[in-house]
């Protein structure tokens, strides 16, 4: 895809999110827009994950949150949105099942890990954090992560970090991250009409865990 298609794009994702906020919020959403056209000219970003970050990047302004996207956090840790309000951050990262070529034979436990490692990586950056994806996706959460710490039971952690350690050696996931880490919330993101809904983890869980168990992943 060349540039003006792309900003063709955007701009017209941009402008039927934009109907569905405040005047004095567009300019936030106008912001984010234009960073993905800055990062698309460094060819950081494709149109299929900036259309979603835009999606929910609309979801968060309407919040009273200003957005940023692909912030680093680290050397190497980069976020897909960061959002601030008052004093409060929030994360969201979107997932849509992609897994690499290099994982063709052992893409479920790869996704698995991605999602446990997404979690524990990111969670400690922010006040809230948040997975988001297509509504014709599914994320395998580990139910680890609906507990508390405090309830977390310590050789099922030590069994996800063990699954984590296959995939992810340098760094690895430590085994604290996956301890402390937290999960707000889910947000099922209609591409086609435009709009992110917000479902609470455990909820989200209860939908999607039979379907994971008929197939035979181990959550």
């Amino acid at each position: 895809m060349d540039l003006e298609k792309f900003q063709d794009d955007v701009y017209t994702v941009t402008n039927q999110l934009g109907k569905n906020l405040a005047p004095d919020d567009i300019p936030k959403l106008n912001f984010v827009r234009q960073r993905l056209i800055e990062l698309y000219k460094q060819n950081l970003v494709k149109i299929n994950h900036s259309v979603l970050e835009l999606i929910c990047a609309a979801n968060l302004v309407a919040k009273g949150f200003a957005v940023d996207v692909e912030k680093p956090l680290t050397g190497s840790l980069v976020c897909d949105l960061y959002a601030k309000k008052d004093n409060k951050t929030a994360i969201i990262e979107i997932e849509t099942g992609f897994t690499p070529p290099e994982h063709a034979l052992d893409t479920i436990d790869y996704y698995v890990s991605r999602i446990i490692s997404k979690i524990a990586r990111y969670s400690k950056y922010c006040d809230e954090f948040s997975l988001a994806t297509p509504v014709i996706g599914m994320l395998p959460i580990n139910k680890l992560f609906l507990s508390p710490p405090s309830q977390r039971p310590h050789p099922e952690i030590k069994k996800i970090k063990s699954l984590c350690d296959t995939f992810y050696k340098n760094p690895p996931i430590e085994f604290d991250d996956i301890l402390n880490a937290k999960l707000d919330a889910i947000y099922l993101i209609n591409i086609d009409k435009g709009f992110a809904k917000q479902m609470d983890p455990k909820s989200y869980y209860s939908l999607t865990a039979a379907i994971l168990e008929k197939s035979e992943i181990d959550l």
